[in-house]
């Protein structure tokens, strides 16, 4: 027990570093929720203050996912509990790290418990359990980004995709190294990122969501320390 409890506490401060807010912070002065959606994540960094605050917004996020469910699930105090039933405990553990750290994102105790939706950190953690999965989520991602510049729908157009994936990888293919714990998160966690964008699938259906028609700086931040 103590094994999960180290990991469940350094994978939520993990997930609490709040890249976004502290790079505009450096970078210009100012909070980045007080600004665009309000929305302490990568997506709100690119639009208020520009492409590379939103690179680095958003490899940070990545990485909280990546060390919480690749690297801190491995922790060993303690032999891990065994009342998983039919799912393998290593498996189970990686995502109760990475579900912790995408909560320490989105309610961050070093950011006022104000965060963002945790899509990069959701990718990162996936990453480091399903990573042949996820890169062709990402594939999809960046496709549709690209293709529409909608970035809320290309985070939707992935989170269908990743279950989807799973599902055909591990009972058409027959793929033994995927834990049916996985494919049940999947879905759960499309679920849960779908109604976290409600708002934005409203935007998306009446032609009012925002779209990045360009990667350059933000004209209010442009040349000046603050908005």
């Amino acid at each position: 027990m103590l094994s999960v409890i180290t990991i469940l506490v350094l994978s939520y401060l993990a997930g609490s570093i709040p890249a976004s807010v502290w790079v505009g912070k450096a970078m210009h002065r100012t909070d980045l929720r007080d600004h665009g959606s309000g929305n302490a994540g990568a997506t709100n960094a690119f639009r208020v203050l520009g492409w590379k605050a939103g690179v680095v917004s958003t490899i940070v996020d990545l990485g909280k996912g990546m060390l919480a469910a690749g690297l801190i699930s491995q922790i060993r105090i303690d032999p891990l509990p065994n009342g998983f039933g039919f799912w393998e405990a290593e498996s189970v553990i990686m995502l109760i790290a990475g579900v912790t750290a995408v909560f320490g994102h989105m309610y961050p105790v070093l950011a006022g418990f104000r965060g963002g939706k945790g899509v990069n950190t959701t990718a990162g953690v996936l990453l480091a359990i399903t990573p042949m999965t996820m890169l062709v989520t990402l594939g999809v991602f960046v496709l549709v980004l690209f293709a529409s510049r909608y970035v809320s729908l290309a985070s939707l157009a992935a989170t269908a995709t990743y279950p989807t994936a799973i599902a055909f990888r591990k009972y058409v293919m027959d793929v033994d190294a995927l834990d049916a714990s996985i494919f049940v998160f999947s879905l759960l966690l499309a679920v849960s990122i779908f109604l976290a964008h409600r708002t934005n699938i409203q935007r998306l259906l009446n032609g009012s969501e925002s779209r990045i028609l360009s990667f350059r700086m933000a004209r209010g931040m442009k040349g000046r320390g603050e908005v």
